[in-house]
């Protein structure tokens, strides 16, 4: 079997490549996660995706080396992790009663062989009131995570629907990574 690492340190991304049965290691990628302000959100995320997998990727040569990055948008604006409870709280009034995307660009590399992709999930939020907010982020799952909200916890209490991949809502497009890992898996060395 191929070796799989994994260039990310998220354990909701650990979980779903574990329930998947696949056997990994964790090599966090360690790059600049800067958005190029000249970018659509799009180009940023599906960039930022293979920058992970292909950091010191010499070094790895042989691995299939998988590299991911999630964002939520709205209205074409970023919403990453929340810096505090004040911009965590103002994120999820913004996004309150409203249908956003959740973006997840992914980069796989196994020796020569790059792909490079971006899974789109859709999310439509409950009406909140300041309330819900203030006791959802009372609860402290906000931080850390893209949009300040984890719908595979608490926060599934604040969704009123979602389209596409809830795998890719949670932070790992996982059956799209599965087509290309049997396609890899498949290739003559």
């Amino acid at each position: 079997m191929k070796p799989i690492i994994l260039r990310s340190g998220s354990p909701r991304r650990k979980e779903l490549l574990e329930r998947e049965h696949y056997s990994f290691e964790i090599i966090v990628s360690d790059i600049d996660e800067t958005m190029d302000a000249d970018k659509t959100p799009y180009e940023n995320v599906k960039a930022l995706g293979l920058k992970k997998a292909t950091f010191e990727q010499e070094k790895y040569y042989g691995s299939i080396l998988i590299g991911c990055d999630t964002i939520v948008v709205l209205d074409g604006v970023i919403y990453g992790k929340p810096k505090d409870e004040v911009d965590a709280f103002q994120m999820l009034r913004n996004l309150s009663n409203r249908t956003h995307q959740v973006l997840s660009g992914v980069g796989i590399i196994y020796k020569e062989k790059v792909y490079n992709f971006v899974c789109v999930s859709y999310v439509t939020f409950k009406n909140l009131s300041t309330e819900d907010i203030l006791n959802y982020i009372k609860t402290k799952e906000c931080f850390g995570k893209a949009g300040s909200y984890a719908i595979q916890g608490i926060g599934r209490n604040l969704i009123q629907k979602y389209e596409g991949s809830l795998d890719n809502i949670i932070g790992l497009p996982i059956d799209e990574i599965k087509k290309v890992l049997d396609e890899i898996y498949a290739m003559e060395d």
